[in-house]
């Protein structure tokens, strides 16, 4: 009893809210159709008066009311997205969903990442390992490779037969993890045969690993440089006699800007698509099959509004909202790109003017298909529930393009790529944030862009103007 109270209120209080709207729009629309009938009186009794006629040509007539038609549909379409957009964003959850995830994504993936990941490598380096030496033969050149307070060595015999990679009875001793790994090194002839036991599951394990590797490298080295030199050779022209003149890095020619762009195109169109999606389906999903479950959707339908306007202006309430978050999202990327810059990370990417423009119109072209066929697919749900279990899983439509984009070289890119639905964006975004302005690419994306936002529009209008939407589960 009390929850059907509880909706009674909330349809009402919904009721109230567009019978006032409506009580604004019509007082305001009469004072404007009286202005405009005094207008015309007074022109026509001043023409009797005067001996001329001073009324307004037809056409001008016509110009004008067409203004005022525009002026308000414009005015409706308005009060609706403003009132969506009000009630959608009530709930304090709401706010920082819209607001300060976006915000914090960037920074926290750019910045506390590396810094956990440092964090992470510093606890490795501290740590003290347990390795175990087995040989015969002992090598003294390569004990003293490991003799570091951060390695406990413990010299052993060999107890298994060849091959030396064989585990043999040394298996549980690593799965107890009583020792992280064991190096087994062997000569024969005048060549050392090495293998080394351990566990990958282990982060000590592989910890040990990697510091037997380094000073095996190390004593691969001295052993090298002993023979050459015993043959008595020059050992940097016999190991080296092939060399690098100069510095290695000025041999490309790409500035800091372009490889940043380049690496940057690698994941923002990415992050880009899956936010704009995800973003909007909340919202979409609240403006349509809520409003159908809630019993609210028959009063907005009764206002003095066409199934168009109603559409648009839920569009502009979706867009508004999902604008705000990709736009909070990209400021969080740019101070996350400055930090990045200012620790010589990664660099700024150089844009032109022209580039970042095609960047928005890319992007906006992907909200308005994006937010039109989430509105529309929400619009065919009867409920909640099954407008989420559409939308939710429809967002592989958006993650399998996007991941397939990072693989394409944009070197030898086919045209037709920038024909296919959310691949042209995505694709057209990793050029511009590689300053690559292509006037032919240009024109397929925007051109396919185009018609794609304007067919899933009219697939949204279609549902829209079905005439079992004002039917509801309540």
């Amino acid at each position: 009893m009390e929850t059907f109270k509880l909706m009674v209120l909330q349809i009402s209080y919904s009721k109230i809210q567009i019978l006032k709207t409506w009580k604004k729009h019509m007082f305001h629309s009469l004072r404007k159709k009286h202005a405009r009938v005094m207008m015309t009186l007074s022109l026509k009794v001043s023409s009797l008066v005067g001996g001329g006629d001073y009324s307004l040509p037809k056409h001008q007539k016509q110009f004008q009311e067409m203004i005022q038609v525009s002026k308000g549909s414009f005015n409706r379409v308005k009060s609706i997205a403003k009132k969506e957009v009000v009630e959608f964003t009530r709930d304090w959850r709401t706010i920082i969903a819209i607001i300060v995830i976006p915000i914090l994504m960037f920074p926290l993936l750019f910045i506390m990442f590396p810094l956990l990941l440092e964090s992470e490598a510093a606890e490795l380096d501290s740590i003290v390992v347990d390795v175990v030496i087995q040989s015969d033969d002992n090598p003294e050149t390569l004990i003293q490779q490991f003799n570091s307070s951060s390695i406990n060595i413990l010299q052993e015999n060999i107890s298994s037969t060849p091959p030396l990679s064989e585990p043999g009875d040394d298996i549980e001793r690593l799965r107890s993890l009583s020792i992280d790994a064991i190096l087994r090194v062997e000569q024969r002839d005048d060549v050392w045969y090495y293998a080394i036991i351990h566990i990958s599951t282990s982060e000590s394990s592989n910890e040990a690993r990697s510091r037997i590797i380094e000073g095996l490298i190390a004593w691969e080295n001295i052993e090298t440089e002993r023979i050459i030199s015993e043959q008595g050779l020059d050992v940097n022209s016999t190991l080296n006699p092939v060399r690098w003149d100069g510095d290695v890095s000025q041999g490309d020619v790409a500035t800091q800007g372009e490889q940043a762009g380049m690496v940057l195109s690698l994941f923002i169109p990415l992050v880009l698509a899956v936010w704009t999606f995800s973003s909007a389906i909340q919202p979409s999903i609240d403006m349509t099959a809520g409003e159908r479950e809630r019993g609210t959707l028959e009063a907005l339908l009764s206002l003095p509004c066409t199934r168009n306007e109603l559409l648009l202006g839920k569009w502009l309430a979706v867009a508004t909202i999902t604008g705000v978050g990709v736009i909070l999202q990209i400021f969080g990327l740019l101070f996350a790109i400055g930090y990045l810059a200012s620790s010589s990370i990664i660099g700024i990417p150089d844009l032109s003017m022209e580039a970042i423009m095609l960047i928005v119109i890319s992007i906006m072209l992907f909200a308005v298909m994006v937010v039109a066929l989430e509105l529309a697919l929400a619009m065919r749900s009867h409920s909640v529930k099954e407008a989420g279990s559409i939308l939710g899983p429809a967002i592989i439509l958006i993650i399998f393009p996007a991941l397939f984009t990072q693989v394409i070289n944009l070197d030898g890119v086919e045209n037709f790529w920038f024909a296919v639905p959310v691949v042209n964006v995505l694709l057209a975004l990793r050029e511009l944030l590689m300053d690559r302005v292509i006037v032919e690419h240009i024109a397929i994306w925007f051109g396919t862009s185009l018609l794609y936002a304007l067919l899933a529009a009219y697939y949204a209008a279609k549902q829209f103007g079905r005439e079992d939407i004002v039917t509801s589960l309540s």
